[in-house]
């Protein structure tokens, strides 16, 4: 236990000594450009995030992204799971899904954003672009999940008459679960970029990509990077929430199945 907690300490100093580093290396070019327009310095971006924190439009759009966002995600997480499922038990599903699935992940995020927006409001675009972005992912993540299930423990459940559920939670979740958990890690990180992307096209009102757009527009250097950093920070937020709450749930379906 306290070799643990020597480990995480020393984890944790070797990641704020990285991020220490790296704010030096942005303070110094900051001075060296000499031009708070093109390169504001961290503290000059920290003063907006703070002035941003205390306006009540900035909690706003933070709302009115993040919920269209995390929307999109787990519409996403539930489709890619159904269509997976139905891609395994049948092959003209699978056929008539791939063509799909292979234009979503090769198609430009910017064009898709494009195109949507003939038929679709910018109010719910963020919705629409999040879903497709996460949808291949989850999708062939659960799809080869189910496919390497061990059929030897399959043969022998069917032999043994073991219940669906019982199947469920003994063979085929232990089986998808790694996968499953990828698909979640990598879909998070394309979430939060596209529907921003998303956004920034699209200019719905009271969202970050229209404030983030506006700060550009307008050469407001320290709130565009205050705004950025307000994005990651939400992003690597949901991401960690949801990942344990994907680790917690493995758990008790692990303990439950023992």
């Amino acid at each position: 236990m306290m070799g643990k907690l020597k480990r995480d300490i020393t984890d944790n100093r070797y990641k704020i000594a990285a991020v220490l580093f790296w704010i030096t290396v942005w303070q110094v070019l900051s001075m060296a450009v000499g031009r708070e327009m093109l390169l504001a310095s961290p503290f000059a971006v920290m003063g907006a995030l703070w002035g941003l924190f205390r306006e009540a439009e900035f909690w706003q759009s933070v709302m009115y992204s993040f919920s269209r966002i995390v929307l999109g995600f787990f519409m996403a997480i539930a489709a890619g799971i159904v269509l997976g499922a139905c891609s395994h038990r049948s092959r003209l599903v699978r056929e008539i899904l791939a063509p799909p699935m292979v234009i979503i992940k090769t198609t430009p995020v910017a064009s898709f954003i494009i195109i949507a927006l003939i038929w679709v409001h910018s109010k719910n675009l963020s919705v629409l672009i999040s879903f497709l972005m996460v949808l291949p992912v989850v999708y062939s993540n659960m799809l080869q999940g189910i496919q390497s299930t061990d059929q030897k423990l399959l043969e022998m459940a069917k032999v043994f008459r073991v219940p669906r559920m019982k199947k469920m939670i003994y063979i085929y979740i232990p089986a998808v679960m790694p996968y499953f958990i990828s698909a979640c890690s990598v879909g998070l990180g394309f979430c939060w970029k596209s529907g921003i992307a998303a956004e920034v096209i699209g200019l719905p009102s009271r969202s970050i990509g229209a404030r983030l757009y506006e700060a550009k527009l307008y050469l407001m250097t320290k709130e565009l990077f205050a705004w950025t950093i307000v994005i990651i920070i939400i992003s690597v937020f949901f991401e960690k929430t949801v990942m344990r709450a994907i680790h917690f749930v493995e758990r008790r379906v692990k303990r439950y199945g023992s």
